[in-house]
């Protein structure tokens, strides 16, 4: 027996004993766009998730205006980076520097401090210069189109569609990797990521109304990241199931469709830490501003980069000390993975101007990568405190 669950607000879901034909006339065409996004948008009001940079729907109704500053800075914050982990961070740079002009105003060895452990570090460099640009040039205000926006430091195709979207009502089409999978599936898109993203930002384009853009594109990433899931989407729960055109054909945990990934480079390198005997305080020195974690802390490691390795073994050492070899410690960035060497050694004396002694207490305030900060927790166990990001 057919079951039916209904539930206001959103397209009535069924649940048959065999998959629904796709050319079932009762399921609204993608292209449809007011039936899916009133029945998003009603989802949305009632599912909402509680995220500290979002205004809630029911505020939202109320008057309050999203702040275009907390949108911008979550936005790049959350690039290639989870939800769970931007949270703190968000929570820290905000009450630090509770607006743009705050941000401008801040020493870049702190601002880069404070990003330490979120990843993509080019993201925080290009968060000052942002923040500078839309002090000095707009008077403290983001330009309220996407266009605008995207003239800014840092800010792309899509980080500028989601804030003009989100924080200007600008009808935007906002598209993320939870977006492409909903996208993927609610139209039947064939075509691999990457290729398919014209397709796709088409389709969106199409769904994206006047009314509420900015909430209709929260909503769907909502739908991407708590029901339209990479693996088991709870379709039985999901406002658009009788819109999609994947789940018609009992296929939807197939899309989006990927190209074979490359398998990733593997480098190698090597990476000294000295600790002063009479202190215990770090030696560390400032990685070039471009290029990998570039404008970041580091101890002296060799020249290892996405393209080659760097020297390796003891020889390798920037300065002459007693050595000795601590292990090694991986990592995996985008395009390559990398392994390190590590040595240690205690020492009185550095005749090296290109430095500083980073004191054992405090040395977690400084602006380490989580490569780095691994890479000293190897050689001195002891420093438990520099093991990952500050809480």
């Amino acid at each position: 027996m057919t079951k039916k669950l209904m539930r206001k607000g959103t397209i009535p879901v069924q649940e048959p004993e065999v998959p629904l034909d796709a050319s079932d006339e009762r399921r609204p065409e993608p292209s449809q766009g007011g039936e899916i996004s009133t029945a998003l948008l009603e989802w949305y009001d009632r599912h909402a998730r509680e995220l500290p940079w979002r205004v809630s729907p029911a505020h939202r109704r109320a008057g309050v205006r999203p702040d275009p500053y907390r949108v911008w800075l979550s936005e790049v914050m959350l690039q290639q980076t989870t939800v769970a982990a931007v949270k703190d961070y968000f929570r820290r740079f905000t009450e630090r520097w509770p607006r743009v002009e705050d941000l401008a105003a801040a020493e870049d060895a702190e601002v880069m401090s404070a990003w330490a452990g979120l990843g993509y570090y080019a993201r925080a460099r290009n968060l000052l210069a942002c923040a500078r640009t839309v002090t000095r040039s707009h008077n403290g205000r983001f330009p309220e189109t996407a266009e605008g926006l995207q003239a800014l430091p840092g800010v792309g195709a899509y980080t500028s569609a989601a804030i003009a979207a989100i924080a200007f009502d600008e009808p935007a089409a906002v598209v993320d990797g939870n977006i492409e999978r909903v996208t993927t599936r609610l139209c039947l898109i064939e075509t691999p990521l990457p290729s398919a993203r014209r397709e796709i930002r088409l389709e969106v384009e199409r769904m994206t109304l006047s009314r509420r853009p900015g909430d209709f594109a929260q909503a769907m990433m909502d739908l991407g990241a708590t029901i339209c899931t990479p693996r088991r989407p709870a379709c039985v729960l999901c406002p658009l199931a009788l819109a999609c055109k994947a789940r018609a054909t009992g296929r939807q945990e197939e899309f989006p469709h990927k190209l074979a990934k490359k398998a990733k480079p593997f480098r190698r390198g090597a990476a000294f830490v000295a600790r002063r005997r009479s202190d215990g305080a770090v030696w560390l020195r400032r990685r070039p501003n471009q290029g990998m974690l570039g404008g970041m802390a580091e101890p002296p490691t060799t020249g290892w980069s996405s393209r080659s390795d760097g020297q390796l073994g003891i020889e390798a050492a920037p300065f002459d000390a007693d050595w000795s070899a601590a292990g090694t410690v991986q990592h995996g960035f985008t395009h390559f993975d990398l392994q390190l060497e590590v040595f240690r050694a205690d020492i009185d004396y550095i005749d090296d101007d290109d430095g500083w002694w980073a004191p054992a207490e405090s040395i977690d305030q400084e602006a380490l990568p989580t490569l780095m900060r691994s890479v000293i927790a190897a050689a001195f166990p002891e420093l438990s405190a520099i093991r990952g990001p500050r809480s």
